[in-house]
């Protein structure tokens, strides 16, 4: 497993991957950089990087990085969901659950989005209660803030 740090606006992110796939996308909670850019890095770490910088440089909206998704059959159908939800654009647990066809499963796709490794890339941020207020990040509300705010100003 290869670690990479990316110090980003909203603080560092920390990126892991093997050789063929990025395994997760973090908010490190700590102030220093603590995995540097190594020559045995694989491109695929560095390109992540890249591509996480072009987002919040607002130049990327899509990410092209292969990433793995690790979980259940559930949890795989909620985490594919949250990737149809497009840049700028919002959806709520409801929405989601309707989506992956199990209305009444609201709040396992809550728990499930909880648990998403793949910030950013797997729009988590992009849920919002029914009602549209802000609902719980693991990042912190005041990321998930940001982050939509940051994607409606370069729509």
């Amino acid at each position: 497993m290869y670690k990479l740090d990316y110090d980003s606006p909203i603080g560092i992110i920390e990126i892991a991957a093997t050789e063929q796939y990025i395994s997760s996308i973090l908010f490190a909670e700590r102030e220093e950089i603590q995995f540097f850019q190594t020559s045995e890095m694989p491109q695929l770490l560095l390109k992540c990087r890249k591509e996480l910088d072009e987002y919040f440089k607002g130049q990327r909206k899509d990410f092209s990085v292969l990433y793995k998704l690790e979980g259940t059959a559930f949890q795989t159908s909620v985490w594919q969901a949250l990737t149809t939800i497009q840049y700028g654009q919002t959806a709520s647990y409801k929405e989601i659950a309707q989506q992956i066809e199990n209305e009444k499963a609201v709040r396992a796709v809550g728990m499930t989005n909880s648990r998403n490794v793949m910030s950013i890339i797997v729009p988590c941020h992009r849920i919002i209660g029914k009602n549209g207020k802000l609902t719980g990040y693991a990042g912190g509300l005041w990321r998930k803030e940001w982050l939509l705010e940051h994607e409606l100003k370069h729509r």
